[in-house]
């Protein structure tokens, strides 16, 4: 077994003089950096007082499982001699609200358009999405439903 460690520095910037002493007098904003990475500038979600001009953890929830099911599509499909010419994917979740202010992913739809080179295999190129999910570090650590919708396209022949 390999162990892999991960860091990042969370930082507030929200403080507009008063501190946190009530709900609105501070702002929810923040910055995620990381050595050698350029900063990602985050808040909350509007519906919570965030910066809609910011990145949300809930938004950087999905967009993290979304990136390490395509990253793992892409060699699953390198693998099975798939050739991948374009992937572009608009994941969805649905987040419910409860009474108390906690909550939870219901789900998240991941759903990919991907286009193959003429020649590949569709239906196993559809078959290998579902495979993902055995190697997805992400998937596999979330216990949110992660639900697929994949379109597959063949590339026009070159003339």
């Amino acid at each position: 077994m390999t162990r892999h460690t991960y860091e990042v520095v969370l930082t507030w910037t929200g403080n507009q003089g008063a501190g946190t002493q009530n709900a609105r007098s501070y702002s929810r904003d923040h910055v995620v950096s990381a050595d050698g990475h350029h900063p990602i500038d985050g808040s909350s979600d509007p519906a919570f007082r965030g910066d809609p001009t910011r990145w949300n953890p809930e938004q950087l929830y999905i967009a993290s499982i979304a990136q390490c099911h395509m990253l793992w599509y892409l060699a699953l499909a390198a693998g099975a001699g798939i050739t991948v010419t374009d992937y572009r994917d608009r994941p969805t979740a649905v987040m419910v609200e409860e009474r108390g202010g906690g909550g939870q992913f219901e789900s998240v739809t991941l759903n990919p358009v991907v286009t193959v080179a003429p020649g590949s295999d569709e239906e196993l190129a559809e078959r290998l999405h579902h495979r993902v999910g055995d190697y997805c570090f992400i998937a596999r650590s979330v216990k949110t439903p992660i639900h697929h919708h994949v379109t597959i396209r063949t590339a026009p022949a070159a003339p």
